[in-house]
């Protein structure tokens, strides 16, 4: 089912839409201004701290920022006081440079938490994911939303990282390694996680990695947890195709396999492992819940738990899925993954 004529019209609307609407909220009002930088760092788990200094960590599973840190500015600045960062990420494996964006939570800062791992999740856009991942905007309250639900015990306090998607506006790349293309499934799966590694507190295992995403970042969120399970444990894909069908694939169907989403979920099941969760959304307005349905029958068993979410009302819109991913998605994947721990916890 192709349903890239979808992801064209009806979310790359909503993405350019939600795109400007980030821009007005970003607070750049003259290009004379020099952006505010922001910094990520804990004093407690910096150098000097006992557990840095020490070369231990106090909470089994965390691994403290490898280094060398980034240099970020801010974007945008929520209620709370927390702010989103943005940088830029010379791939060292994909060899692509682009835009990372990250929020982390207050939890990150308190210093009770100072020496624990926090759980990471990779948000990934819509539309064309280029220049810009549309999740840093204020506008969309995903991080407020995951502040908010962390608060009220039904998320874990999850560290937001918003990768650009494609390298350019122009076509999809699946988040894959099409031969003789950018390497954007390298850059999603490995560089980016080894960027966040080097700056933030985060877990060694899988239990504390995941993604979520909405239509074409949906698929690449689906995708990359299926085809890496030794890395990431859990996905919120909303609204997602389920096959890769870039045309930049032409000519080469063996690596566009590869990349498939059912053969990969095949593979898992044959192997017995490890689990991985997948929380799908789709609203009533949309025209995908037969293809999720279908996919889940015929995929959600063995290691690959599944489960829907279908938003009474729901467009294909990210406008739709971040209220959505609050009735069920967020809770289901947080109890799956590990939190932080509290010093004397």
């Amino acid at each position: 089912m192709n349903l890239r004529s979808t992801r064209l019209t009806g979310l790359t609307a909503a993405a350019l839409a939600a795109t400007t609407a980030a821009a007005l909220l970003t607070g750049c009002s003259s290009e004379k201004e020099k952006p505010e930088p922001v910094t990520f760092d804990n004093p407690k788990a910096s150098a000097g701290g006992p557990s840095a200094a020490g070369g231990q960590v106090k909470h089994s599973g965390t691994r403290l920022p490898t280094g060398p840190r980034a240099a970020f500015t801010t974007q945008n600045t929520l209620e709370d006081g927390t702010k989103i960062g943005v940088t830029t990420l010379k791939g060292k494996k994909s060899g692509f440079t682009g835009k990372v964006w990250v929020w982390a939570p207050k939890q990150y800062f308190d210093p009770k938490y100072a020496h624990s791992g926090f759980p990471v999740l990779i948000a990934l856009p819509g539309g064309p994911g280029y220049p810009d991942n549309y999740w840093m905007g204020t506008d969309l309250k995903l991080e407020s939303s995951i502040a908010k639900w962390s608060r009220q015990g039904k998320s874990l306090p999850f560290i937001v990282v918003m990768p650009v998607l494609n390298p350019d506006d122009k076509f999809y790349y699946d988040g894959s390694d099409i031969p003789g293309q950018p390497k954007m499934g390298t850059w999603m799966t490995d560089d980016v996680p080894d960027f966040v590694k080097a700056n933030f507190r985060t877990f060694k295992s899988r239990d504390g990695w995941g993604f979520m995403g909405s239509s074409s970042g949906g698929f690449v969120g689906l995708k990359s947890v299926l085809k890496y399970p030794d890395r990431f444990k859990a996905v919120i894909a909303s609204g997602p195709d389920t096959v890769p069908d870039s045309p930049l694939w032409r000519g080469h169907e063996a690596e566009r396999l590869a990349n498939d989403p059912g053969l990969l979920a095949e593979r898992l099941i044959a192997r017995k492992g490890p689990e991985v969760d997948i929380a799908l959304q789709v609203g009533t307005q949309e025209r995908l819940q037969p293809n999720l349905r279908a996919f889940m029958k015929k995929y959600g068993k063995g290691p690959v738990k599944t489960r829907l979410n279908v938003i009474q009302g729901g467009r294909h819109s990210a406008h739709s899925y971040v209220p959505g991913m609050g009735n069920g998605p967020i809770q289901w994947i947080s109890q799956k993954m590990k939190g932080p721990v509290a010093d004397g916890g």
